[in-house]
């Protein structure tokens, strides 16, 4: 068995550099946390309380409904990497980019959802990542990719 060098294995597995809004990674934070520890991890909700202050819970709730969708739906996996990586895998990078344009480019939005999640129904997922892209507007963070 070969091993692959560091470089080959960060190129083909975690392509994507970490996003360079703030939001953003609040957002792939949860993500990662509630993708690997579940829906009521405490540092995921511990993250929004320490980004959103008193308004968390609409985000959290949001983040909480839309990882529940994604489960509930995806027919493909969907790759999460550990919270510790610096680099996004090619399923992170494409929810960001869904939730950072639901709202302005539904469409583009929606054709991303049906190859992550390997489905043409996703207008239930698709308004639950609109749901949680108003959250973060509203309290002034919109997510941006």
């Amino acid at each position: 068995m070969t091993q692959l060098p560091a470089t080959a294995l960060t190129g083909t597995a975690l392509p994507h550099a970490l996003p360079e809004c703030a939001n953003a990674r609040v957002a792939l934070f949860a993500m990662r946390r509630m993708g690997a520890h579940g829906l009521s991890d405490a540092r995921a909700a511990h993250g929004f309380f320490t980004a959103f202050g008193e308004a968390f819970r609409r985000p959290l709730l949001l983040m909480r409904a839309l990882m529940a969708d994604l489960a509930g739906t995806a027919t493909v996996p969907i790759a999460i990497a550990p919270c510790c990586c610096a680099r996004m895998t090619p399923s992170e990078q494409v929810l960001l980019a869904i939730v950072a344009r639901v709202e302005t480019r539904t469409d583009s939005a929606r054709l991303l959802m049906q190859d992550l999640l390997g489905q043409r129904h996703v207008d239930g997922v698709l308004a639950s990542a609109a749901a949680l892209a108003a959250a973060f507007a509203d309290e002034g963070r919109p997510v941006a990719m």
